[in-house]
């Protein structure tokens, strides 16, 4: 079982930045691909950052290219997804991810991929 708890949410003006963080616990965390999702009402569950476990792939849709990194600190067995540039579209739920890989460098870009989620941490956009 992996637990997953996901922060740094708020609400930012229009153009600022946020950084958010998951904190993962659990067996064999290290050995699992990472992905940030997000859900604005009324809408799917969108797919915004994946990180293969070996913290050497990543991937990103067109959305959010350009302004997003996610990124692995494995001593503190966090992720986080740093989004710059941010604008009134990108207010939303964010959850944090993971999924069981043998393989190092598979990014999951699919939610139905995932074993484990979090609860998920707002992001308000101000225009």
């Amino acid at each position: 079982q992996v637990q997953l708890v996901e922060s740094g949410g708020g609400l930012v003006q229009a153009g600022g930045s946020l950084r958010l963080s998951c904190t993962g616990s659990g067996s064999s965390f290290s050995s699992h691909a990472m992905g940030w999702f997000r859900q604005a009402p009324g809408k799917e569950r969108e797919f915004v950052a994946g990180l293969s476990w070996n913290g050497v792939i990543t991937s990103y849709p067109d959305s959010v290219r350009g302004r997003t990194t996610i990124s692995r600190d494995g001593a503190k067995n966090t992720v986080y997804l740093q989004m710059n540039s941010l604008n009134p579209e990108d207010t939303a739920v964010y959850y944090c991810a993971a999924a069981r890989q043998v393989n190092p460098y598979v990014v999951v870009r699919d939610a139905g991929g995932y074993n484990y989620w979090g609860q998920g941490t707002q992001v308000t956009v101000s225009s």
